[in-house]
């Protein structure tokens, strides 16, 4: 039976086909971002011992990227993250699955304009606007600045146009990585904080912070669903137009980054690296800009699969003019819920714990071993199905004590 119409919650998949290069920028894009200037911040929550929960975060949301596209290869009717739900556990499959992933995705493009509000302000701390009557000032003022840049970027309907925006998110990722570097070698801050071994209390942060580095799962499907030759695939999101691996590289960036920020400043890390730089040097001010040019590039990327759900259960696919409506309603969302709590750490740690855990760890061991045993297919080992009965404890345990960790700060910080 086909299920993908069982439901109207699911969009269509895109005509317009993207070609392998584009889709390697796109796959770069969705892997790597703003996870860099929280990953310092991470480690100094957990303690040097926490990157070996990082290695492994990032060698299990490796493997469970190959258990999706397993699942999508097995049928020819499966397109989408929900499609996969679909074909493992039926319509209550689908449903499930295009809740939390839409969810997920939508809490990034929020996360995103916390994080340009908080680092334009430490650019220019005494900018303000005046609406009529209302004053604004601050990070929230930047928010709206923020939202304002973003909003013609989710009005392309295609990922070839996204593509070249993507670029730019992973040059920007670069630079930023240099530009920190620069600042710990170059302008006096240095390397000296020795850190703490482990830090227990604060390790359903740092997990949580972690998950959320590798949470492109939930983009992946839509990747390669556009792509105009699927069976380029694995190299494009794993390998892309050169032998090394584009997903331990990104490890490796990720890895670097938390590193020198941890040893540059040790436990007074701010929630954001930038926000610790000194605002005098110039290296310090092209960290920050990049910063502000890679949600800029992603934002879209994020925000599209969650736009063509909304419009195709509301049946305006094909109108540009209400489709451009629905994606700038779904813009002031994220603005309204970005200025209500502008709190970057709680609300990436809850993004990461509750919903990229479920989408990167829990959901594709799930769906794969229930599309393998509906296809009369045989798990080849016991090994796989220990891994995956593994991976599955470990997100448990994730998404418990990282959500009810994450929910709690938030919290404290709102009362």
């Amino acid at each position: 039976m086909d299920t993908r119409s069982s439901t109207n919650i699911e969009p269509p998949p895109s005509s317009v086909k993207t070609s392998f290069l584009k889709t390697c920028f796109n796959g770069i894009n969705a892997l790597s971002g703003i996870g860099l200037l929280s990953i310092p911040y991470a480690l100094a929550q957990g303690g040097w011992l926490s990157l070996i929960v990082f290695l492994t975060i990032a060698v299990i949301c490796f493997y469970t990227g190959l258990l999706l596209q397993r699942c999508m290869d097995s049928s020819s009717l499966v397109h989408t993250y929900p499609d996969i739900g679909a074909h493992a556990f039926g319509r209550k499959g689908r449903f499930i699955v295009a809740a939390i992933m839409y969810v997920e995705l939508y809490l990034v493009a929020i996360d995103f304009l916390i994080l340009e509000g908080d680092n334009l302000h430490k650019l220019f701390p005494a900018v303000s606007f005046r609406l009529g009557t209302l004053h604004i000032g601050g990070q929230q003022a930047f928010v709206l600045a923020a939202t304002l840049a973003v909003l013609p970027t989710t009005w392309f309907r295609n990922l070839n146009l996204l593509a070249y925006v993507a670029a730019g998110g992973a040059l920007a990722s670069v630079i930023l990585i240099g530009a920190v570097l620069w600042v710990g070698v170059l302008d006096g801050v240095g390397f000296h904080e020795r850190g703490r071994l482990v830090h227990w209390a604060g390790l359903p942060s740092t997990m949580s912070l972690y998950s959320f580095c590798f949470s492109g799962h939930a983009v992946f499907p839509m990747l390669y669903t556009g792509m105009k030759d699927r069976k380029r695939l694995p190299m494009s999101i794993y390998k892309c137009p050169n032998p090394t691996p584009i997903f331990f590289i990104t490890y490796a960036g990720y890895g670097f980054m938390g590193v020198i920020g941890y040893l540059m400043y040790g436990d007074s890390l701010m929630s954001q690296i930038t926000l610790n730089l000194p605002s005098s040097s110039v290296a310090a001010k092209v960290a920050i800009y990049s910063t502000l040019v890679n949600p800029l590039t992603k934002y879209a990327l994020m925000l599209a699969p969650v736009a063509e759900a909304t419009e195709s259960a509301l049946g305006v696919s094909n109108s540009a003019v209400l489709g451009a409506l629905v994606r700038t309603g779904l813009v002031v969302g994220t603005t309204v819920v970005a200025q209500a709590v502008p709190f970057f750490a709680d609300v990436v740690g809850l993004t990461g714990a509750l919903f990229g855990c479920t989408t990167t760890m829990l959901l594709p061991c799930l769906c794969y071993l229930r599309v393998r045993s509906k296809i009369g297919g045989v798990i080849k080992t016991g090994l796989e199905t220990a891994a995956c009965l593994a991976i599955l404890a470990v997100g448990a345990v994730i998404v418990g004590f990282g959500t009810y960790s994450s929910v709690k700060q938030i919290h404290q910080r709102l009362r």
